[in-house]
């Protein structure tokens, strides 16, 4: 079994914006997959689930805002028996240029309050994430993330996306440290 998290915050008002890339990366694998999210309330989150070449995948778009998403991954961990270790978590990160993926099993927050709640709720650092850069900020952070990128920048971040398909084929299919060294 595979659970992908993808952060981002919940309303067409942050739809967009470099903060969601998480829900950017989920929404485009279910659109390449032809699969549908629904809205599950006992979860706080919209919910992907269906079975890929042999392996069970759940997609997961905590509705809970950043701050709060370790509710949801901890809510959907119970109800599908998911263990820590088949979790992947697809956030922003501003430390890394726009459009680069960084792939690691584990570590600090790096300051993302959305994987720092995500850490208390599991009371672990070893959770593996996909993290894509969003550029440092010229302007105040907050304001930054909650930005729409523009030109290049939006180019950039839509050419990661668009690689969750393949990324996904390719983890399926190896182990994750051969994964790490494709995509990082």
């Amino acid at each position: 079994m595979l659970m992908i998290v993808g952060l981002g915050n919940p309303g067409r008002k942050y739809k967009k914006t470099r903060h969601n890339i998480g829900f950017m990366f989920v929404d485009n694998l279910v659109r390449d997959l032809g699969e549908k999210f629904t809205l599950r309330k006992d979860l706080k989150a919209e919910v992907s689930e269906f079975v890929y070449n042999g392996e069970k995948v759940i997609l997961l778009k905590p509705q809970t805002f950043m701050n709060l998403s370790g509710e949801a991954v901890l809510l959907a961990m119970k109800y599908y028996k998911v263990k820590p270790e088949e979790i992947i978590i697809v956030y922003d990160d501003m430390d890394l240029p726009e459009g680069k993926i960084r792939i690691r099993k584990g570590g600090s927050s790096g300051g993302h309050k959305g994987i720092k709640h995500i850490i208390e709720s599991l009371d672990r650092e070893d959770i593996k994430r996909i993290r894509i850069g969003i550029g440092s900020p010229t302007t105040d952070s907050v304001d930054y993330v909650l930005s729409k990128p523009k030109g290049d920048s939006a180019i950039a971040i839509d050419i990661a996306v668009s690689k969750s398909k393949e990324m996904l084929d390719y983890l399926l299919s190896h182990t994750f440290d051969e994964f790490m060294g494709q995509f990082n």
